[in-house]
C-alpha cells in the first residue's frame, strides 16, 4: 500500500487528498480481503500508514488516545459510532480523512468513504479519538 502518512497536515485535505485516502482505503481493504471487517480496515490503515498497532475491537479502540470535538478533526482521528442492531455500546468505527467525510467498511459496499454528517451516521455518531497525537 502507498504511503499515506506524509499526506496529512493536520488540517483540511483538498478532494485530491481526500480522494487518495479513499484509493489507499480501498487498497488496503482490498489487500486484506473482500470480507474484511471494520475494525481489521482500521488497523491495517493506521498501521501501513502510521506503524501504529490497534486493539482488535472499535470498543477497545475507543478506550485510547483523546477524546476530540467533531468540529476538531483531522485527518487520520478516530471516529465511533453506536449502531444500533449491534448491541449496546460503541459498535463501529472510522478513520476521519477530512473535508467532513470518513472512510470504514460497509458490510454490503466493502470499503468507503461516506460524510460523516449524512443522517444515518449523524444520529448514531458516539465521538472521536486522536490516537496519532502531536
Amino acid at each position: 500500500a502507498e504511503d499515506m502518512g506524509h499526506l496529512l497536515s493536520g488540517g483540511e485535505m483538498s478532494d485530491g487528498i481526500v480522494s487518495r485516502w479513499g484509493e489507499f482505503v480501498a487498497q488496503v481493504g482490498a489487500e486484506k480481503g473482500a470480507l474484511v471487517d471494520i475494525n481489521s480496515l482500521v488497523q491495517a490503515v493506521l498501521r501501513e500508514a502510521y506503524g501504529v498497532e490497534l486493539p482488535r475491537t472499535s470498543r477497545q479502540m475507543y478506550q485510547l488516545g483523546k477524546p476530540m470535538d467533531r468540529q476538531a478533526l483531522r485527518a487520520g482521528d478516530l471516529v465511533f459510532f453506536r449502531i444500533d442492531d449491534s448491541g449496546p455500546g460503541i459498535s463501529h468505527v472510522g478513520i476521519y480523512v477530512g473535508d467532513g467525510r470518513f472512510a470504514h467498511a460497509s458490510s454490503s459496499r466493502g470499503a468507503v468513504i461516506d460524510p460523516l454528517g449524512s443522517s444515518y451516521f449523524d444520529k448514531r455518531y458516539a465521538g472521536a479519538r486522536r490516537i496519532l497525537l502531536d
